[in-house]
């Protein structure tokens, strides 16, 4: 079976795997489509013909390719930055139509971009968020203790163990002494410490008049600070 026949075949049943088989098969990307070449495949694809639209997707993939590099590093990996930016690229063939001002090509690698630069934003915003499974530190036992452990252990756990009695008594030490008064309102309110409801950040953005991401970078600074209370001794 010819290369071309295979990766068609690929293309239809998944159009990400067309991705790894040129890797597999150690080949480079096709050459971008002439004008003419464009032109013919898109009228062919808004007539119906799927093997026009898979042509389109396959002699674009050099864009992706080109565009997710600008963003590789920093810990990100250039095949999933490529992977992304391929579904970005099989969005703007599907949408693109012929009489617009712009080349596909154009109004592709904008949609790419987009469409890396939205899993980019994605994966910050999830490892911004506190996680409250995030050991803390251990017990007497050597047992991993989790933020959510101590806030929440309910009052006759707390009593019945002094250990976590311990803790509590050491977490609110740490709040009232290593924290600034901004930072101990937002864990009061985030985790509805000191007679306070939990409150989302949003609504502790609305109250204390800054917006929601100031209270996520303020809460992820006072969590970590509390963390380092309990792997030192304070």
């Amino acid at each position: 079976m010819s290369l071309s026949l295979i990766l068609t075949s690929l293309l239809l049943a998944n159009p990400l795997i067309l991705l790894s088989g040129y890797v597999s098969l150690g080949n480079s990307f096709p050459q971008p489509l002439t004008d003419e070449e464009e032109a013919t495949l898109l009228e062919l694809y808004e007539a119906g013909s799927q093997q026009a639209k898979d042509l389109l997707v396959e002699h674009n993939l050099r864009l992706v390719a080109h565009i997710a590099k600008k963003y590789t590093g920093n810990g990100r990996s250039s095949d999933d930055l490529i992977s992304i930016g391929t579904i970005g690229l099989i969005k703007a063939v599907n949408t693109y139509k012929r009489g617009k001002s712009v080349r596909l090509a154009t109004y592709a690698a904008k949609c790419i971009e987009n469409e890396i630069l939205m899993h980019i934003r994605a994966s910050k915003k999830l490892r911004s968020e506190v996680s409250l499974n995030e050991p803390l530190g251990t017990d007497k036992d050597g047992n991993e203790i989790s933020f959510n452990d101590i806030l929440g252990s309910d009052d006759d756990s707390i009593i019945d163990d002094l250990e976590y009695q311990f803790q509590v008594k050491k977490l609110y030490h740490a709040i009232d002494t290593l924290l600034t008064p901004r930072e101990r309102t937002v864990i009061q309110l985030r985790f509805g410490l000191s007679g306070c409801d939990c409150q989302t950040q949003f609504e502790v953005a609305e109250r204390l008049g800054i917006s929601r991401s100031y209270v996520s970078r303020i809460e992820k600074k006072a969590v970590s600070k509390l963390k380092t209370a309990f792997q030192d001794d304070i």
